[in-house]
């Protein structure tokens, strides 16, 4: 009886060679950057409406809701004005203190609250990332959202005090909004670095908030920022004042008040504006760099 035995057309091949024949992929594999940026810009309905839902359910169990989003910068404030306005007459020093002081306070947390919801935003979202397959990145960029959605808010009332406090209403107000933008930009980006370490320390999330309280400490938020010149060295004073979110509380002042320059803030509106948007294409572009590079790693383990 004659042998029929079938020739193996992939004999002597690979598996890896056989995978790209049949155009088989690893599951999970990171894209290239710019298919990656493409994915994450068709979810970006998800995101908006991902940030929305979860702005509305995080106060849900509350009497007063989302009124919360402005009563907590306001409290903090409040309590802040206290010990650095009252007991220790920092206000002596600055014009305007009350609109000084809740401007920075507001700004600052918008960088605050995003960093300490990006270093969790993976850890905290395992069961979505294993259950579903799309461009981890959306899990960052929707806390930064989140974040500038309750800082909206906190913005209405942040123009009433200035108002209050007898500032007027100049054409300057428009500037708020890039200065906005740019420091969203930066908070998205710093946002995705913490992610990404995040989920590899997971014991980083207990760190975070001493590291936010030392860098509010070193922003300028409750005390003006000349106090720097005056009691550190000229390089160390230097070093805190290209501080990326002392410069963009330094926008929103020198863009809402009045009294605030040009003898109150630390640089030229042109050097501020020049350092914003550097800290943002930094930081954008870098954080988003950075966390491609670890999207295999996300969910794994």
């Amino acid at each position: 009886m004659a042998n029929t035995t079938v020739a193996d057309p992939d004999s002597g091949l690979t598996g890896a060679e056989l995978a790209h024949r049949y155009g088989l992929r690893v599951a999970g594999e990171r894209p290239s950057l710019s298919e990656y940026a493409r994915k994450l810009w068709a979810y970006r309905h998800f995101m908006t409406a991902y940030s929305r839902a979860k702005v509305a359910s995080s106060f849900s169990n509350t009497q007063l809701g989302q009124l919360w989003q402005v009563l907590t910068p306001l409290t903090n404030a409040a309590v802040y004005y206290l010990i650095f306005g009252v007991i220790m007459s920092q206000g002596r020093n600055v014009p305007n203190f009350i609109a000084y002081l809740c401007t920075g306070v507001f700004i600052f947390m918008f960088t605050q609250s995003a960093v300490l919801n990006g270093t969790s935003s993976i850890t905290s979202n395992l069961g979505l990332i294993r259950a579903l397959q799309f461009p981890r990145a959306a899990l960052p960029i929707t806390a930064t959202l989140i974040q500038l959605q309750q800082l909206l808010m906190a913005m209405v009332v942040l123009a009433g005090i200035v108002l209050v406090t007898g500032e007027p209403i100049t054409l300057k107000w428009l500037m708020i909004v890039p200065a906005l933008l740019l420091q969203s930009v930066f908070n998205v980006g710093l946002t995705m670095i913490m992610a990404r370490l995040g989920s590899k320390i997971t014991d980083l999330k207990q760190v975070m908030p001493f590291v936010l309280r030392t860098w509010m400490y070193a922003s300028g938020v409750l005390y003006s920022v000349t106090l720097f010149r005056d009691h550190l060295p000229g390089w160390a004073a230097t070093a805190l004042e290209c501080n990326p979110v002392l410069i963009y509380i330094e926008l929103a002042r020198y863009s809402l008040l009045e009294s605030a320059h040009p003898e109150h803030i630390t640089s030229s509106p042109t050097q501020l504006w020049l350092l914003g948007v550097g800290w943002a294409v930094l930081f954008g572009i870098g954080g988003f760099i950075y966390f491609w590079r670890g999207e295999e790693e996300y969910g794994r383990g």
